[in-house]
């Protein structure tokens, strides 16, 4: 899943950064709110950290403005300011949730989750399609409560389809959730982990919609592990 950070702070943002890279999230960061707005209109993120004290504004500001255009990507606030009203401006701003520095890694990841899940309109912290579930903490897979081994781009791949199950992802949107802005991805990689996936978890497991993208099959398409796919288009690199 794609996370967009604005933080100016270099050693937070690298803490971060690392930190959320081994629960595999793709992450880019910015410094300010004007590479923030630029970010926002090349790259699609599934959630965004903002800190408050940026060099040129508060960073509520960038959420009023993206909630007014419109955009319904989950924001977390992530700042030193902790009285009450801070919490309450943050909140009333348009934020989904708000956590004081210093913070703990764990709880970060806990509430990225909790803000897809909710995004997603699922309760649930183990995501399930039929036979297969997806525990996003853990990093595992399985199907009818047999284990299957993803890469973790194949596992970050079904992800974004399980927490948009009725949506049609376009090749763009799910290459953001794989790659950040500064990677070297190959032309084929995405049809490669697409063919992956099939291969291992059944070859309806992802619909293509002609001219559009892709989206989650039926929950009956799930196959066992192991199930046929069609002949890979290629290799890349995991």
């Amino acid at each position: 899943m794609h996370v967009l950070l604005v933080e100016d702070d270099a050693l937070v943002a690298s803490g971060i950064r690392a930190g959320l890279a081994t629960f595999d999230f793709v992450v880019d960061g910015v410094a300010t709110m004007a590479e923030a707005r630029r970010a926002m209109d090349t790259v699609h993120s599934d959630v965004v950290i903002v800190d408050r004290g940026l060099p040129d504004g508060d960073g509520l500001t960038l959420v009023e403005e993206w909630r007014a255009a419109g955009r319904q990507t989950p924001v977390l606030i992530l700042t030193a300011r902790d009285a009450v009203r801070d919490r309450v401006d943050g909140l009333s701003s348009g934020a989904d949730d708000y956590l004081v520095k210093p913070f703990d890694l764990d709880e970060l990841v806990a509430r990225l989750y909790a803000l897809l899940r909710r995004a997603a309109g699922r309760a649930s912290g183990i995501l399930h399609h039929g036979p297969l579930s997806l525990d996003p903490a853990a990093r595992q897979v399985a199907v009818n409560g047999e284990d299957v081994v993803l890469s973790r781009r194949e596992l970050v791949l079904l992800e974004a389809f399980l927490y948009a199950p009725h949506s049609v992802l376009s090749a763009g949107q799910l290459k953001d959730s794989l790659y950040g802005l500064n990677d070297d991805v190959e032309s084929n990689a995405l049809n490669v982990h697409i063919h992956h996936l099939r291969r291992k978890l059944g070859n309806g497991v992802i619909e293509t919609v002609r001219g559009l993208g892709y989206r989650l099959g039926r929950a009956e398409a799930v196959a066992v592990p192991g199930a046929a796919g069609d002949p890979p288009p290629g290799q890349v690199s995991p």
